[in-house]
This record gives structure tokens, sequence and C-alpha cells, in this order.
């Protein structure tokens, strides 16, 4: 993959991913084959502000969890309703880092 295009990826999605795993990336990206780069340029990922903002307005009702594709840990969280607020607060500082992780994962199946 060309070096530009590597730099275009990065400055659209860098704040998707976590911090820890930008340098892999890059250099998974600077790996990765020619046809495969289509795939990596039409991908979507989760926003995590957006995670965010869910988790503070919706998150006793597990919506933040349904965004990011944890179905499971959504279905629980709306049946205790937030872990009764515990779980909602807890999840305000730990949805963007989730995120992100789920974000990376995506990506790293397709490299």
């Amino acid at each position: 993959m060309r070096q530009d295009q590597i730099d275009l990826f990065m400055a659209t999605n860098a704040n998707n991913f976590p911090d820890c795993s930008k340098g892999s990336i890059r250099k998974a990206l600077a790996e990765c084959p020619e046809h495969r780069w289509q795939i990596i340029a039409d991908m979507s990922f989760k926003n995590p502000v957006v995670a965010l903002i869910l988790s503070i307005f919706l998150g006793e009702l597990g919506i933040d969890r349904f965004y990011i594709g944890n179905i499971g840990l959504g279905i629980l969280k709306l049946i205790t309703g937030g872990g009764c607020g515990v779980w909602w607060f807890i999840d305000l500082f730990l949805i963007m880092g989730s995120t992100r992780r789920v974000n990376y994962n995506k990506l790293a199946q397709v490299l």
C-alpha cells in the first residue's frame, strides 16, 4: 500500500482506534496487499464520541452496547437497568475505549 493512502486512512480514522495500536496499524497497512485496500477503504467504523453520547443519554437501556455490537451485554444492561445505575456510570468512562477496541478488531480481521 502506498504511503499517501496510509496517511489518508490514518488521518481519517485515527480517532477510532486505541492510541497504543496506531503504530501496528500503520505497519500492517504498509504490508497489506493492494487488492485488500479497497475493502479497507470502504470499511466504516463506529464513532467513540457517538458511543459516549448514547451512553450518557441511553446507557441504562444498553443502547451504547448495542451500537458497538455487544448485543449480549446490551441485553444484560437493558434487563438490569444499567446494573441499577452502577454499570451505566462505569460505562461512561469505558465505552469510548471499548468502541476503539471493537474498531481495531474489525480492522485486524481484514488485515
